[in-house]
């Protein structure tokens, strides 16, 4: 009997510490009625790959993913954190910003902002390697700057 509690005990273990974990998406409404998708890489490590920015056409739910209109791959070293809405180039619209944050020591943090121009998706700036408690839309209107 002893046995047989220890072997369920250690199945359920391995079965915990086997279990997939979450991957980053994010659903997100612009003021423009279009929504975008981003989401972590399928089948790639938690801790590096890449993340997609998905735009797709203004639809009311549930409809909203259903016209996919363009997109954009970027590479990424972390786990994707958050994704906002801020004026990142001051033409007062705002961009798309996704923050990353590495999993190693110090906790970097990355930013990445994206623009949409005539139903198009757009690379705006990156700033990769700032200080955990950096202030992404900040760093980025910073980058834009250079």
């Amino acid at each position: 009997m002893r046995l047989w509690v220890t072997a369920l005990v250690l199945l359920l273990i391995t079965s915990v510490h086997a279990a997939p974990q979450e991957r980053f998406l994010s659903k997100l409404t612009l003021p423009t009625g279009e929504t975008v998708v981003v989401a972590e890489g399928d089948f790639e490590a938690r801790s590096i790959g890449s993340f997609s920015v998905r735009l797709y056409q203004a639809a009311a739910a549930p409809d909203e993913t259903t016209f996919f209109t363009s997109g954009l791959i970027r590479a990424r070293d972390g786990v994707v954190e958050k994704v906002m809405l801020a004026d990142i180039d001051g033409d007062q619209k705002q961009e798309i910003v996704v923050t990353v944050r590495s999993v190693g020591t110090g906790s970097y943090l990355s930013a990445h902002s994206f623009a949409v121009a005539n139903g198009k998706l757009l690379f705006v700036a990156a700033a990769e390697g700032l200080a955990a408690n950096t202030d992404p839309v900040a760093a980025l209107r910073k980058s834009r700057k250079k």
